[in-house]
Order: structure tokens, then C-alpha cells, then sequence
């Protein structure tokens, strides 16, 4: 393998392993992954698209779920093409400058996500818990200032981390057993001790996923307890559908991540984890959109209308989103 001449301990390229020991599992991957991708790139952008044309969905809720789209988007687009190429042929190989992006860039993401998740609960526990000063609660400055502080978060520990990791000397190892580069598995080939590196991950994973996932645990523990305090049944049922799909796109991303992100840098890679980080790297930015379209009456509602109301372009798009659903489901 050739190495860079002014860095010996940076290979040239990084040659990744992802699902090479199951070759014949790869095609069946390929078209799978295919789809989803497909179906998450329209689902996301559909929503993002509604959210802003429809007037009546000018609000806290579909403000943060929007960034929450673009975000899904954003994340799949930084793995998947990389992983069908992958999985496409026997080239397994990803270069220097692109493994670095990629790791920057799905570290940047997916804080961002711990974040804006409790963002989203938030706004949610202000709408059941304070409804009579929610206007005045989750005022547009705020809303603003959430986003700002998710994406800024998200990036600061991305590229405090990502460049410590950077750092790390690697004397010429360049096998990762993973279909995309993370901070934990580039830690695994490092040839020097890095402990403060794992000191670094460990603190951001408390700051960026135990702290988020708690203000999510409070925020809910407040609104099942204000839902309870309901005396109609219809008045609960409307309450719980409000925050149904958030509580499900929350038990999804974190109740995949968990054993990813909160693991030894140096414990060995297992198949279990590849298809864990499949999951919330894949299926999970496709399942967000549907859920949100299905379980929502808003978003559905404003979906008919704009489809009535617009080009034949459109109602293909949907249909086309639709049928694949109907063919994963």
C-alpha cells in the first residue's frame, strides 16, 4: 500500500471491510439499502418541502422536525453512497480525505440529533404541560436559538474529537472493520496510547446522549404525568398522538446508538454492531419521515392538499414514495 510521504503513519486510502466476510449476503444488501436510501431521500424531503409551503404548518413543531429531516438527509447522503459502492464491488476502499469527511461530518450529525431530539420533547412538554403560554414560551428567537445551539453543539464535539482522533499516529494500519469511518474504530488502529482520546469520547457521549436522552426522560415523565391529570378520554388520546411519533423516532435512534456509542474505543467489532449502525445509518432516516406522515393528520392533510394542488411531477414523487412503503412493509 502506498503511504503518504509526508505523513508515514497516514495511509493513502482506508479499505473497508464492512460485510466482505458474507459476500453473498452483499447484493441482497445493495438493493436494500438501495431502497431505503430512495425512500429516505423522498420521505425527508417531502416533509421539509410541506413544512414550508404549508402556512398552517408555520410552527415550533414542524420547524424543529424539519431540521430534523434535513439532518436525516444530511447523515445518509455522508455513508450510504460510499457503502453501495462498497457493496457494488470488490473495490472496498474509501480515501484519507474522504474517511476524515466522513467521520467529521456523521459525528457532526449525529450529535446534533441527541440534541434536537430534546429539542423536540421540549417543545412538546411546552405544548401539554404550559398550552395557555406556549406561544410565548417557544416564541420564533427561541426556536432559532435551539437549532442554532443543536447544529453548533453538534459540530463543536465533532471537530474537538474528530481532530484529536486525526492526530493519532497509525503506522500504516488502514483495515477498518466497518462499512464507514467513526472516531471509535480510526482509535483501534492508532499505534499509541489513547486514553485521552477515550477520555474525549466518553465525556462527549455523556454531554451529547446521556444528557439529551435525560432531558427527554423528564420532559416525558412531566407530560405522561400531565396526560393522567386529563379527565376525557379524548382529551388523552389527542395528547398522546401529539407526542406518539416523537416518542417513537426517539426510542428508535437511541435505542439503536446506545450500543454503538456508549462501548470500550478498543472493544472488538462484532457483525451485530455492523448491522446496529445499518439500522440507525439506513433504515431509521427512512422509518423518521413515515412515521411523522402516517401518525400525523397535519402533515398528511397538508400532503393531499399539495398534491391536489400541484403538478403531475409531484403526484408521481408521492406515488412513487408510497408504493415503495408498501413493498418494505
Amino acid at each position: 500500500m502506498m503511504m503518504r510521504t509526508n505523513n508515514a503513519s497516514s495511509p493513502e486510502v482506508f479499505i473497508l471491510l464492512g460485510f466482505s466476510a458474507r459476500p453473498s449476503l452483499e447484493p441482497i444488501l445493495f438493493i436494500l439499502v438501495s431502497i431505503f436510501y430512495v425512500v429516505s431521500i423522498v420521505g425527508n424531503s417531502i416533509i421539509i418541502l410541506v413544512s414550508c409551503m404549508d402556512v398552517r404548518l408555520h410552527t415550533p413543531m414542524y420547524f424543529f422536525l424539519t431540521n430534523l429531516s434535513f439532518l436525516d438527509l444530511s447523515f445518509s447522503t455522508s455513508i450510504v453512497p460510499q457503502l453501495l459502492v462498497n457493496l457494488w464491488g470488490p473495490q472496498k476502499t474509501i480515501s484519507y480525505g474522504g474517511c476524515v469527511a466522513q467521520f467529521y461530518v456523521s459525528h457532526w450529525l449525529g450529535a446534533t440529533e441527541c440534541v434536537l431530539l430534546a429539542v423536540m420533547a421540549y417543545d412538546r412538554y411546552a405544548a401539554i404541560c404550559r398550552p395557555l403560554h406556549y406561544s410565548a414560551i417557544m416564541h420564533p428567537q427561541l426556536c432559532v436559538c435551539l437549532a442554532f445551539i443543536s447544529w453548533f453543539g453538534g459540530l463543536l464535539t465533532s471537530m474537538v474529537g474528530s481532530t484529536l482522533t486525526m492526530m493519532l499516529p497509525l503506522c500504516g494500519k488502514n483495515h477498518i472493520d466497518h462499512f464507514f469511518c467513526e472516531m471509535p474504530l480510526i482509535m483501534q488502529l492508532a499505534c499509541v496510547d489513547t486514553s485521552l482520546n477515550e477520555l474525549e469520547m466518553y465525556l462527549a457521549s455523556f454531554i451529547f446522549v446521556v444528557l439529551p436522552l435525560g432531558l427527554i426522560l423528564i420532559s416525558y415523565g412531566h407530560i405522561a404525568r400531565a396526560v393522567l391529570k386529563i379527565k376525557s378520554a379524548e382529551g388523552r388520546r389527542k395528547a398522546f398522538n401529539t407526542c406518539s411519533s416523537h416518542v417513537a423516532v426517539v426510542s428508535l435512534f437511541y435505542g439503536s446508538i446506545i450500543f454503538m456509542y456508549l462501548q470500550p474505543a478498543k472493544s472488538n467489532s462484532h457483525e451485530k454492531g455492523k448491522f446496529i449502525a445499518l439500522f440507525y445509518t439506513v433504515v431509521t432516516p427512512m422509518l423518521n419521515p413515515l412515521i411523522y406522515t402516517l401518525r400525523n393528520k397535519d402533515v398528511k392533510r397538508a400532503l393531499r392538499q399539495y398534491l391536489v394542488s400541484k403538478s403531475h411531477y409531484m403526484r408521481v414523487l408521492m406515488l412513487f414514495y408510497f408504493y415503495n412503503i408498501k413493498r418494505l412493509m
